[in-house]
């Protein structure tokens, strides 16, 4: 692995921007179609349930395990592709990600799809690391930031256009499998972009000098005992908010066309929304934060906003798109803030067990909330019959959505005390000293 370019570099050995914005297309449509295949589930939930005789534990599962299998795989940290090159694991990842949309579409046994969503979480969280390793390799230095919010554009896009796949592909949705094959059609994209990320890169090493790769977060157990109050404020404002979410989405397609009587094609637009929302305004909300610091105080605004939203859908208070725009705001506030403050909170040696920590977590959170959302909805009879039995699983996220608030609360208390790492003063014109308030 070479060492990465000095500014001093000889810039006419660098790859050109040309070269380097395709490299970026290529390995951003390997994360377009895994984020797909992640969320092609989502759609089919009530075909699954009333032509397999799936139960919504069963549907929480296949989510679950997903996160079971993120859980194992973070545990390795990012060794194997320290070891083997962002490439090969590149390339290695991709391919599992590949066998598993295809696995999960062969077979309507529930144990083979369970296998095929294990397999997809061992395969899609490392290829997310690999790619963002490699995107370091290719734009340090140079558009770094600018690469992750257009690789991270592309990537959502693939979930929008899973939530629409009703729309576009409605003639697919006669029955559970054709959706999962058309997932499994654009999961080969994974392999595919990969291999055509391999082959740039061989070619643009033979004729141009390469930057080095990113450093890989790793879990380093030493450090848990390092950690300030306002991190373990922040992980817990994590795990809750991304745990009413995920989970939230998981069943959001089946709970609109049962408890509100959409079709299936705008019930998946509704449940896009989340998404497009992020692409377009996590981005804005994190430049309103760079300029007025705040973050601690932002973040509770997005907790707040989330915690009445899921009773407002349960119980039909306000028209459906009020409570989905709340969501929408929230889930681009919260992440746009909550990531980045870590660097603050943090020390920079410390940074990749941070975000390990954070993502292990958050997976565990999110796993057991999957399935324990499921089992409610079972234990409550939840249908199109019986519309409320949904509202147990919606009282429990807004339990995790009060939680959140909670913890962004007990966040700024600290911010705004000795202890105060800066959250709420420092902006991108102040010195990273002034973390006083």
């Amino acid at each position: 692995m070479t060492d990465a370019l000095t500014a001093t570099g000889d810039s006419t050995t660098q790859p050109p921007p040309a070269y380097r914005w395709f490299v970026l297309i290529v390995i951003s449509m390997a994360m377009f179609a895994n984020y797909y295949v992640y969320d092609s589930i989502a759609p089919i939930a009530d075909i699954l349930k009333s032509d397999l005789g799936f139960t919504d534990a069963n549907i929480g599962s296949l989510y679950s395990v997903y996160s079971i299998a993120a859980v194992i795989i973070l545990l390795l940290g990012g060794f194997i592709i320290d070891r083997y090159g962002t490439v090969k694991s590149t390339i290695l990842f991709a391919a599992i990600c590949t066998f598993a949309a295809i696995l999960n579409a062969v077979s309507s046994d529930f144990t083979v799809m369970l296998v095929a969503r294990f397999l997809l979480g061992l395969g899609s969280e490392p290829l997310i690391v690999a790619i963002t390793t490699a995107l370091a390799k290719w734009f340090k230095g140079k558009e770094l930031s600018f690469a992750f919010g257009i690789n991270l554009t592309i990537a959502r896009l693939g979930s929008v256009s899973a939530d629409w796949s009703p729309t576009w592909a409605k003639g697919a949705y006669d029955g559970w499998q054709g959706p999962l094959v058309i997932a499994a059609v654009i999961g080969v994209l994974v392999l595919v972009s990969a291999l055509v990320y391999g082959a740039l890169e061989k070619v643009a090493s033979r004729r141009y000098q390469l930057g080095g790769a990113g450093e890989t977060d790793k879990l380093v157990l030493s450090d848990f005992f390092l950690f300030s109050r306002s991190f373990w404020f922040v992980v817990l404002l994590c795990v809750t908010f991304y745990s009413a979410i995920f989970p939230f989405r998981s069943f959001a397609i089946k709970f609109f066309i049962d408890s509100w009587e959409l079709t299936r094609e705008v019930a998946g637009q509704y449940n896009s929304v989340l998404p497009l929302a992020a692409m377009v305004a996590t981005p804005l909300f994190g430049l309103l934060v760079d300029k007025i610091g705040k973050r601690a105080l932002f973040m509770a605004v997005g907790a707040f906003l989330l915690m009445p939203v899921y009773l407002m859908m349960a119980y039909h208070v306000a028209p459906l798109w009020v409570p989905i725009i709340m969501m929408g705001v929230a889930f681009s506030l919260i992440p746009a803030v909550m990531w980045p403050s870590v660097a603050y909170i943090v020390e920079e040696r410390r940074l990749g067990t941070a975000y390990a920590v954070m993502t292990l977590i958050q997976q565990i959170g999110v796993a057991g909330m999957n399935w324990t959302i499921g089992r409610s909805n079972d234990v409550f009879g939840a249908s199109a019959a019986n519309p409320m039995g949904y509202a147990p699983g919606m009282w429990i996220f807004s339990i995790l959505g009060f939680l959140a608030l909670f913890f962004a609360i007990m966040l700024r208390r600290e911010e705004t005390g000795p202890n105060a790492h800066g959250l709420e003063t420092i902006t991108a014109g102040s010195s990273m000293n002034e973390v006083n308030p």
